[in-house]
């Protein structure tokens, strides 16, 4: 695999670790947080690998999926995931209700983030290791 695209797995796989973390510290506020993070990464592998160009300074996993060609791979519950996830990257920093979206982020939610965030990393990581 190439520096710049290990780098990114490197990062993703960290990010997907750290959310896990948050998760078994019931750090709720950070597990999507740390798992957009994660698939954020794992796009910008996919798509240096894909385009051999640097990813663009953008944060919308739709926007990375279409411009590295993947996202008409996924799945509609795949899409319907990166939708969900998509806002937890600013909610998370800035949270405008913190006290409501805390009561959103239980533990049966995160766990079940966090189980889809592992499966669409390893899902892009199959990919990857075949192109």
């Amino acid at each position: 695999m190439d520096k710049k695209v290990t780098y990114w797995v490197e990062l993703a796989e960290y990010d997907i670790e750290t959310a896990a973390a948050m998760f078994q510290s019931k750090r709720y506020l950070y597990v999507g947080f740390m798992a957009h993070q994660a698939i954020e990464k794992i796009l910008k592998a996919y798509l240096v690998n894909m385009t051999g160009e640097a990813p663009p300074f953008s944060h919308s996993l739709s926007f990375l999926a279409k411009k590295g060609g993947i996202y008409p791979s996924f799945s509609e519950a795949q899409k319907d995931f990166i939708d969900m996830l998509e806002p937890m990257n600013i909610e998370a920093r800035y949270p405008g209700n913190k006290t409501q979206l805390l009561q959103s982020l239980t533990a049966e939610r995160c766990d079940e983030i966090l189980k889809n965030a592992r499966e669409l990393h390893k899902w892009i990581m199959q990919k990857l290791s075949t192109n």
